[in-house]
Protein backbone atom coordinates (compact mmCIF):
# COMPACT_ATOMS: atom_id res chain seq x y z
CA UNK A 1 0.00 0.00 0.00
CA UNK A 2 1.34 3.96 -0.66
CA UNK A 3 0.50 6.63 1.87
CA UNK A 4 -1.27 9.75 -0.05
CA UNK A 5 1.47 12.05 0.94
CA UNK A 6 4.32 9.36 -0.82
CA UNK A 7 2.58 10.16 -3.76
CA UNK A 8 2.38 14.13 -3.71
CA UNK A 9 4.19 15.69 -7.08
CA UNK A 10 5.17 19.39 -6.87
CA UNK A 11 7.35 20.95 -10.25
CA UNK A 12 7.61 23.68 -11.67
CA UNK A 13 7.85 25.23 -15.46
CA UNK A 14 9.06 28.36 -16.53
CA UNK A 15 6.44 30.39 -18.76
CA UNK A 16 8.89 30.90 -22.02
CA UNK A 17 7.66 32.79 -25.00
CA UNK A 18 7.57 29.56 -26.69
CA UNK A 19 5.42 28.85 -24.55
CA UNK A 20 2.77 31.60 -25.16
CA UNK A 21 -0.29 32.47 -27.29
CA UNK A 22 -0.82 35.67 -28.98
CA UNK A 23 -1.35 37.46 -25.58
CA UNK A 24 1.99 36.54 -23.81
CA UNK A 25 0.80 33.99 -21.39
CA UNK A 26 1.41 30.51 -21.19
CA UNK A 27 -0.99 28.80 -24.42
CA UNK A 28 -3.51 26.30 -22.88
CA UNK A 29 -2.55 23.27 -24.60
CA UNK A 30 1.14 23.92 -22.54
CA UNK A 31 -0.67 23.67 -19.32
CA UNK A 32 -2.61 20.44 -19.92
CA UNK A 33 0.80 18.68 -21.12
CA UNK A 34 2.67 19.93 -18.03
CA UNK A 35 -0.15 18.83 -15.61
CA UNK A 36 -0.64 15.47 -17.72
CA UNK A 37 3.04 14.73 -16.58
CA UNK A 38 3.15 15.75 -13.08
CA UNK A 39 0.09 13.96 -12.51
CA UNK A 40 1.33 10.61 -14.53
CA UNK A 41 4.53 11.04 -12.16
CA UNK A 42 2.34 10.69 -9.65
CA UNK A 43 0.03 7.76 -10.56
CA UNK A 44 3.49 6.11 -11.01
CA UNK A 45 5.09 6.86 -8.10
CA UNK A 46 1.59 5.18 -6.23
CA UNK A 47 1.14 2.45 -8.45
CA UNK A 48 5.04 1.48 -9.23
CA UNK A 49 3.88 0.73 -12.93
CA UNK A 50 3.70 2.75 -16.02
CA UNK A 51 0.34 4.87 -16.13
CA UNK A 52 -1.33 6.48 -19.22
CA UNK A 53 -4.10 9.21 -19.26
CA UNK A 54 -7.73 7.65 -19.57
CA UNK A 55 -9.53 10.50 -18.83
CA UNK A 56 -9.50 15.14 -17.91
CA UNK A 57 -12.26 16.05 -16.07
CA UNK A 58 -13.60 19.50 -17.10
CA UNK A 59 -10.63 22.12 -17.07
CA UNK A 60 -10.94 25.86 -16.75
CA UNK A 61 -8.50 28.43 -17.09
CA UNK A 62 -9.35 30.86 -14.29
CA UNK A 63 -6.25 33.43 -15.08
CA UNK A 64 -3.39 33.56 -17.52
CA UNK A 65 0.30 32.69 -16.31
CA UNK A 66 2.47 35.67 -17.88
CA UNK A 67 5.70 34.46 -19.66
CA UNK A 68 7.72 34.86 -17.14
CA UNK A 69 6.37 33.42 -14.41
CA UNK A 70 6.44 29.85 -13.19
CA UNK A 71 3.00 27.68 -13.59
CA UNK A 72 3.97 25.95 -10.19
CA UNK A 73 1.75 22.17 -10.58
CA UNK A 74 0.67 20.20 -7.64
CA UNK A 75 -0.27 16.70 -8.45
CA UNK A 76 -1.55 13.76 -5.92
CA UNK A 77 -3.30 10.41 -5.72
CA UNK A 78 -6.21 10.91 -3.88
CA UNK A 79 -8.15 7.43 -4.71
CA UNK A 80 -7.75 4.30 -6.89
CA UNK A 81 -9.83 1.42 -8.26
CA UNK A 82 -8.81 -1.71 -9.51
CA UNK A 83 -5.99 -0.39 -12.42
CA UNK A 84 -7.17 3.36 -12.37
CA UNK A 85 -5.71 6.14 -10.42
CA UNK A 86 -7.21 9.27 -9.61
CA UNK A 87 -4.97 12.35 -9.21
CA UNK A 88 -6.21 16.14 -8.11
CA UNK A 89 -4.21 18.36 -10.17
CA UNK A 90 -3.67 22.35 -9.26
CA UNK A 91 -1.59 24.90 -11.47
CA UNK A 92 -0.45 28.02 -9.87
CA UNK A 93 0.70 30.94 -11.36
CA UNK A 94 3.99 31.97 -9.20
CA UNK A 95 6.15 35.00 -9.74
CA UNK A 96 9.81 33.92 -8.51
CA UNK A 97 10.68 37.84 -7.36
CA UNK A 98 7.88 37.90 -5.31
CA UNK A 99 7.07 34.45 -4.44
CA UNK A 100 3.73 35.66 -5.13
CA UNK A 101 0.88 32.46 -5.93
CA UNK A 102 -2.60 32.55 -7.49
CA UNK A 103 -4.63 29.40 -8.63
CA UNK A 104 -4.97 28.98 -12.15
CA UNK A 105 -6.07 26.07 -13.31
CA UNK A 106 -7.30 22.57 -11.11
CA UNK A 107 -8.57 19.17 -12.57
CA UNK A 108 -8.83 15.80 -12.29
CA UNK A 109 -7.77 13.30 -14.27
CA UNK A 110 -7.34 9.41 -14.24
CA UNK A 111 -4.46 7.45 -15.40
CA UNK A 112 -4.75 3.35 -16.03
CA UNK A 113 -1.39 1.37 -15.01
CA UNK A 114 -0.22 -1.30 -17.69
CA UNK A 115 2.29 -3.70 -17.46
CA UNK A 116 5.03 -4.50 -20.14
CA UNK A 117 2.43 -6.09 -22.48
CA UNK A 118 0.50 -2.39 -21.90
CA UNK A 119 -2.06 -3.99 -20.99
CA UNK A 120 -3.87 -3.02 -17.94
CA UNK A 121 -2.58 -3.74 -14.18
CA UNK A 122 -3.40 -4.05 -10.75
CA UNK A 123 -2.24 -0.98 -8.69
CA UNK A 124 -2.18 -1.31 -4.52
CA UNK A 125 -4.89 0.51 -1.88
CA UNK A 126 -4.12 4.12 -1.04
CA UNK A 127 -3.86 4.42 2.63
CA UNK A 128 -4.21 7.86 4.54
CA UNK A 129 -2.20 8.17 7.87
CA UNK A 130 -2.47 11.95 8.27
CA UNK A 131 -4.26 14.98 9.23
CA UNK A 132 -2.64 16.64 6.31
CA UNK A 133 -3.16 13.47 3.90
CA UNK A 134 -6.78 13.82 4.90
CA UNK A 135 -7.37 17.26 4.06
CA UNK A 136 -5.36 16.84 0.74
CA UNK A 137 -7.88 13.74 -0.07
CA UNK A 138 -11.53 15.40 1.58
CA UNK A 139 -10.47 18.43 -0.79
CA UNK A 140 -10.24 16.33 -3.66
CA UNK A 141 -13.22 14.36 -3.33
CA UNK A 142 -15.31 17.91 -2.72
CA UNK A 143 -13.43 19.37 -5.64
CA UNK A 144 -14.19 16.59 -7.52
CA UNK A 145 -17.84 16.56 -7.17
CA UNK A 146 -17.98 20.42 -7.68
CA UNK A 147 -18.00 21.66 -4.41
CA UNK A 148 -14.88 23.63 -4.77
Amino acid sequence: MTDLMETLIENREMVQPNHANMLESAHGGNVMKWMDEVGAMSAMRFSGQTCVTARVDQMNFERPIPVGDTAYITAYVYDSGTSSVRVRLVTEREDLRTREREKTTESYFVYVAIDEDNSPTTVPELTVSSKEGEQLRARALEGENGNC
